[in-house]
């Protein structure tokens, strides 16, 4: 109990530091955000804008995490959702629209996407990022991973907003040197932390030694204690709670000026914000998942997020997303779980609310300090790796053009050329991949049905006429052209072709039309189709037998035949060529010992003896002939009708079907040779005559006739021998 506790002790406070610090990554960007957003209405609206950044890191903090099922994701406003509502703010603003009303247009953008979110969730539509490959994943990180290092290199140099990470590496008369130490400081300590203690975060212990550094040069320039103007630190949020009652409350009394028709032309833009917000929330999750080896819930975590953007509209918060920075330097503060997030929600409010003062001295440098070490610890250096094989280098190129356009364009860009990607990756797997598993003629694979000498040699002689194609992986558009080359060299020259379905994953429309092409050119020639295992269900929930009728291949002609086992379809190819039927083979007469094969070379005489010692048996059908564990003590020769042979199994009520033994045909031989008990069961298939030889009558035949006895035993010997010998053959054949 005292384990138990502890262990969820450990986690509350790593969530406490982890969150903490999120926060303090999350609620900058998010005042950031806001005034970027508000600031295009107005110069006057960008207090307003800052406190929507405040309410929606609150709100969403608050919501997100506790309805969702990801660890360690801190959802706040982000980039995509400061993109679509400025462009949205502008467009309005150069339409005339008053900036009243352009205020409550941009809440009900933020509460229509969050619906759109929703449905999304509710349509499963969030299960799809789920079948994204690792070299997208790994380029999306290390893209990201680029990102976050440039965008911070300004702040840790304290260059002037807006210049780009390049100019801001060339241009050093505008670096503040003051900046560049402190963020060096921070990143030093965070990056030696671990080495010394892992009870405090590193990521904490690097932002305390910023500030320290910071308050300790600002003891030898006094003009970095003063807070209004100074650039090096956060500065003052502004605002109280008063003010943010008023912006909660008074956001929804010119709801009804908002009309049907302006709501109308705000779903296009929700939409698109909707994806982008969902998309990033996802990817982030994915990465997630990449670094701590977990999963998450992307429907869940969708629907998560849209409760989480209506409940920050209706407060007059922006929207966000699973925000990467903030939940990757979660997860370097020892976030542990959910309560992470709600703590950064909470935090938000708090720090607006009573730490404002103190929040506002964080070194902008130390921050940026954090965030460079996060971005390079989640570029994944591994991946050079791949360029040591040439299997490999396909995937590498994959990474390397999700990171370019990550870079070079944008995350969002890059999230769709991942998806794209990954499409391709699918395709050339299956593309390299052969449909074809197994390809034998019908003379290296017999059915369970055991034939007489005779029938056997005449199948050997046909094997010619049959080919048998076992088929696996998907076939589609893309393994059409391999499936047609396996094909075409038999159509000309085989009358029976067998395809067995039973590991086939997937079939689209173009490979059943290639399919009943060859149906076509086989009818042509009095040819047939056989499918075997076609009745089982694929991973898509489709029912490969329906589909077939459904497309009429399986249907409207007596050429095409359908078999639940693949020994099922042999059986019926093998009966073709023997020229037999279950119909013939229930007329004929019962067999009489000079008509059996196993004592044709015997004389009249001795076969009368022979008889006397033999016991005619009638068994009906389904009959037990004998049952596992049974002496074996007793011959069975076959005069009319068929007995099945199964093996015990838990899994199938009636047994596994080993072998089936026909008219003329004797079974039973081994467990009578070796006199050990049966291993098996024998069921009569049909109305079924056995002539029984016992053991006691051997016994008395081996003291009377002698000769007789030997040549019975030789001749059981013989066609075992035979038996086992086409086993063999088959057993070379399915190695091959």
């Amino acid at each position: 109990m005292e384990l138990a506790i502890k262990f969820k002790n450990d986690k509350l406070v790593g969530d406490f530091w982890g969150g903490l610090a999120a926060m303090l990554v999350a609620l900058p960007s998010a005042i950031a955000f806001g005034v970027t957003i508000y600031a295009a209405i107005g110069p006057a609206y960008a207090g307003l804008g800052a406190l929507a950044g405040i309410l929606g890191a609150t709100a969403l903090g608050l919501v997100a995490p506790a309805l969702g099922g990801t660890n360690r994701l801190i959802t706040a406003p982000c980039a995509p959702a400061a993109a679509v509502l400025s462009a949205f703010a502008i467009e309005l603003v150069q339409h005339g629209v008053a900036a009243p009303s352009i205020v409550l247009m941009l809440t009900a953008l933020g509460l229509v996407s969050g619906l759109v979110q929703l449905l999304l969730g509710f349509m499963g539509i969030g299960s799809l990022i789920k079948y994204i490959p690792f070299p997208v994943v790994s380029g999306y990180l290390t893209g990201v991973g680029l990102i976050i290092i440039g965008s911070q290199i300004p702040k840790f140099l304290g260059v002037p907003g807006g210049t780009s990470w390049w100019r801001a590496l060339i241009s050093p008369e505008l670096w503040q040197w003051q900046s560049a130490v402190i963020g060096a400081v921070t990143a030093g300590v965070m990056v030696c932390a671990p080495l010394l203690t892992r009870a405090i975060p590193a990521a904490i212990l690097g932002l305390l030694a910023g500030v320290l550094a910071y308050f300790g040069l600002a003891s030898m320039d006094e003009s970095l204690l003063v807070i209004e103007g100074n650039k090096l630190i956060i500065g003052p949020l502004g605002g109280t709670a008063s003010s943010m009652f008023e912006a909660i409350t008074g956001r929804w009394q010119e709801i009804g000026e908002l009309k049907l028709s302006q709501i109308g032309s705000l779903l296009g833009t929700a939409f698109t914000l909707a994806v982008l917000l969902s998309i990033d929330t996802l990817k982030t999750a994915v990465v997630l998942d990449a670094l701590t080896r977990s999963r998450h819930d992307s429907n869940r975590e969708l629907i998560a997020q849209g409760l989480g953007n209506v409940a920050s509209a209706c407060a007059g918060g922006m929207p966000g997303a699973g925000q990467m920075g903030a939940t990757l330097v979660n997860l370097a503060s020892g976030g542990q779980t959910r309560v992470s997030g709600v703590v950064e929600g909470v935090m938000s409010l708090v720090a607006f609310l009573a730490l404002g003062a103190f929040i506002a001295w964080i070194p902008v440098g130390a921050l940026a300090g954090i965030l460079i070490i996060v971005g390079v610890r989640m570029i994944d250096r591994h991946s050079l790796h791949l360029l040591e094989s040439p299997w490999t280098m396909m995937d590498f190129i994959v990474i390397v053009a999700v990171v370019a356009v990550a870079v070079g364009y944008s995350l969002i860009a890059a999230s769709g050329v991942g998806i794209a990607l990954a499409m391709f990756l699918f395709i050339r797997e299956q593309l390299s991949s052969t449909v074809i598993r197994r390809k034998v003629d019908g003379g290296s694979r017999f059915s369970k049905r055991v034939r007489l000498r005779q029938d056997m040699e005449l199948l050997e002689k046909q094997a010619g006429q049959t080919i048998i194609l076992e088929l696996q992986g998907g076939l589609f558009f893309g393994t059409k052209d391999q499936l047609y080359t396996a094909l075409e060299p038999e159509l000309g020259k085989r009358r029976y072709i067998l395809l067995d379905m039973r590991r086939v994953q997937s079939v689209d429309v173009t490979a059943v039309h290639l399919l009943s092409q060859i149906r076509d050119s086989l009818i042509e020639r009095d040819a047939f189709l056989i499918f075997s295992s076609l009745s089982h269900a694929l991973p898509n929930g489709r029912n490969i037998a329906e589909f077939f009728d459904q497309m009429e291949l399986t249907t409207m002609t007596e050429h095409v035949k359908v078999f639940p086992e693949l020994d099922d379809a042999v059986e019926w190819v093998e009966d073709q060529i023997l020229g037999q039927s279950p119909t013939q083979q229930s007329d004929v007469e019962a067999l009489d010992l000079d008509d059996l094969e196993l004592f044709s070379d015997h004389k009249e005489e001795t076969l009368i003896d022979l008889e006397a010692c033999l016991e005619k048996r009638s068994l009906a059908k389904d009959e037990k002939v004998y049952s596992f564990g049974d002496p074996g003590n007793e011959l069975y020769v076959i005069r009319k009708g068929a007995v099945r042979i199964t093996l015990p199994s838990s899994g199938e009520s009636a047994g596994h079907h080993a072998l089936t033994y026909g008219r003329g045909d004797f079974f039973g031989g081994m467990a009578f040779l070796s006199q050990m008990t049966r291993f098996n069961d024998a069921t009569a298939l049909e109305d079924t005559e056995l002539y029984v030889l016992q053991r006691e009558q051997f016994e008395k035949l081996k003291e009377e006739h002698k000769r007789l006895a030997f040549h019975l035993v030789e001749a059981v010997a013989k066609v075992l021998a035979l038996r086992l010998r086409y086993s063999d053959k088959e057993l070379m054949a399915m190695q091959e």
